[in-house]
């Protein structure tokens, strides 16, 4: 037996007893080696694996995963030599699963490529198939958020969750809470949208009892219950901008003091923050402190908008209608989703909530069709494609001359009025 294949023989018994489902794969895909937890996990025994090529049994693909458009890390890890991640979803014996895959290449005394390890590891707060809560989705640009999310769940960096309102970033910091090994401890919220500078500074650090009228006793502040766990800043953009500076020091120091009060409190927790609105650009017009939007953006999350996500349409809705209890429709006709998809959703998910419980008061626990959707998404999803027009060419004298039609016919197609039209025919005469 020769030193290589001593080496993956001993590689293959180690990880037998490795607790996290791993395979062998050698570097032409096929895999190796699948040991004990693997198996459990996604089905099946050794003779059903061994020989099998990963993408096949992964994704029922018949090509490897870059060629059929998705981030293949054998690929990267055999160009880097170097461990490779990423969030894919593959077919589990419960249906489609978000899996996180971490790639190790084996290599040889000579610096070359032998075998790879592939480690999986379930990713529990997003779900591939329509479910009664959390995060649900499985087109590109969801994931692109859940794979940032997974890798920062682990750390204590402070997370800026960006994005439009409606894109579910509630529901995006509560799953990085639960993936984060602060799990165990409170998930705290606060909502800085409509509070004034003294209501932001009572419901943040607390009060003293008599600090201010109606301060009949003590309270303890929200960053105070936060201890041990996360602390969430919704609408962090609309904190009042003498309150920012108070923040800073609390999300530096983890210290503050109640309102009212001398000594100094601390408090332990991992912050994650929320805004719709451009924090850049607020920094710039001096309505948002520069040193607060450094210490908050270490780390940002793009969360998609509801159009930027169309493959999830389907997904989401059945979810929602699983969410709505007792007497729910009992489905989405397709023709009814087909418009949906063609629809931008200025609202994102809540605007699509709302649409699907109105629905239901048409439907009770029929199927939504098309004639329960609003007139302005029908008319949209009806409506041809827009068409840019041609460019409008510097000498419209030399257009007219060239064109066989009318002038009528002619600002038609230029895309103009006629009245418009006529001006720059002026304005072209005029020229010498």
């Amino acid at each position: 037996m020769t030193d290589n294949a001593l080496r993956l023989s001993a590689l293959v018994s180690y990880l037998e007893h490795d607790a996290t489902p791993t395979i062998l794969l050698d570097p032409d895909y096929n895999i190796l080696s699948a040991n004990s937890a693997y198996q459990a996990r996604f089905g099946g025994n050794k003779a059903t694996h061994i020989g099998q090529k990963c993408y096949r049994v992964s994704h029922q693909y018949s090509v490897p995963c870059d060629q059929a458009g998705e981030h293949c890390p054998m690929k990267r890890a055999s160009e880097t030599k170097t461990i490779d991640r990423v969030l894919h979803i593959h077919h589990t014996p419960r249906g489609p699963e978000h899996v996180a895959v971490e790639l190790r290449p084996i290599l040889d005394d000579a610096s070359t490529i032998i075998a790879y390890v592939e480690r999986l590891s379930e990713v529990s707060a997003v779900s591939a198939q329509p479910r009664d809560d959390g995060l649900v989705g499985r087109s590109e640009s969801f994931n692109l958020a859940i794979a940032a999310l997974q890798r920062a769940a682990p750390s204590q960096i402070p997370v800026l969750l960006q994005g439009e309102s409606g894109t579910g970033k509630e529901l995006f910091a509560t799953a990085l809470h639960r993936a984060s090994p602060r799990a165990r401890g409170p998930f705290v919220i606060v909502d800085c949208t409509g509070l004034s500078e003294t209501l932001f500074e009572s419901e943040i650090f607390g009060h003293e009892r008599g600090s201010f009228t109606g301060a009949s006793a003590r309270k303890v502040g929200l960053a105070e219950t936060a201890h041990g766990g996360t602390l969430f800043l919704d609408e962090i953009g609309d904190v009042p901008l003498p309150m920012q500076v108070k923040l800073l020091r609390l999300i530096e120091s983890g210290t503050f003091r109640r309102v009212g009060a001398n000594e100094t409190q601390h408090s332990d927790f991992r912050l994650v923050a929320a805004t719709h609105k451009p924090l850049e650009k607020m920094v710039e017009q001096g309505l948002f402190r520069q040193d607060l939007y450094y210490r908050l953006s270490g780390y940002p999350i793009h969360l998609p908008a509801l159009r930027e996500r169309q493959d999830d349409i389907a997904l989401l809705a059945e979810s929602l209608l699983r969410r709505m209890g007792p007497g729910r429709p009992s489905g989405i006709h397709p023709e009814a989703i087909k418009a949906m998809r063609a629809y931008p959703f200025p609202g994102n998910i809540r605007e699509l909530r709302n649409i699907l419980e109105r629905a239901r008061l048409f439907v009770g626990d029929g199927e939504i069709t098309t004639r329960e959707l609003p007139l302005a998404l029908l008319e949209h999803a009806a409506a041809p494609p827009r068409v840019a027009p041609p460019p409008v060419p510097e000498n419209m004298a030399d257009a007219l001359s060239t064109f066989s039609g009318t002038r009528s016919e002619l600002a038609r197609k230029l895309g103009l009025s006629e009245r418009t039209l006529y001006r720059r025919l002026r304005s072209s005469d005029k020229k010498p």
